[in-house]
């Protein structure tokens, strides 16, 4: 009793975050991912802020170099050396939002938001996959995580603003 009290406060606190810089939104969908970055909700004319889908890359698509099965058209973008919440939920059936680079593994349930924290601590492009049997098709849901360094995140969330208000 006396260690489990004092550890029950502690693993409590652990997955609190007081003050993320960012918070990215993760939506499992069959079977692709849709991103949300809902910080910036308040710079476009609709209130929707920046959120994309990302669809696995079909081979005969791939370009040299790129891994079959991994590669997707929308990359996240994140930056390094940030305090990142990211909140996991699904639009059907359940899913997994896992990159093992990360050591980050999150259940997406419908109808439940997840929530997990991260930290990147060095710039490259980070795989993973849907780890949850979430259909026929939930081999080819691959997530792709760029980390890049402040500056070039600030750019990166600038140059989707505008092309979000011209309405391109």
């Amino acid at each position: 009793m006396v260690i489990a009290i004092p550890s029950f406060a502690l693993l409590y606190s652990m997955d609190e975050m007081l003050d993320p810089a960012i918070t990215l939104k993760v939506i499992g969908h069959q079977w692709y991912w849709s991103y949300e970055y809902s910080d910036y909700n308040h710079l476009t004319e609709e209130n929707e802020g920046l959120n994309f889908d990302s669809y696995m890359i079909a081979e005969e698509d791939l370009t040299v170099g790129a891994f079959r099965l991994l590669e997707v058209d929308h990359r996240v973008v994140l930056p390094v050396n940030t305090h990142i919440r990211v909140l996991v939920t699904a639009a059907d059936v359940l899913h997994s939002w896992a990159v093992p680079s990360f050591g980050i593994k999150v259940d997406a349930c419908p109808g439940r938001l997840n929530q997990t924290s991260l930290f990147i601590k060095r710039p490259g492009v980070f795989y993973g996959q849907c780890s949850e049997i979430c259909g026929t098709n939930h081999g080819f849901m691959p997530i792709c995580v760029v980390a890049v360094s402040l500056e070039d995140y600030a750019t990166w969330i600038e140059s989707k603003l505008e092309l979000d208000v011209e309405g391109e």
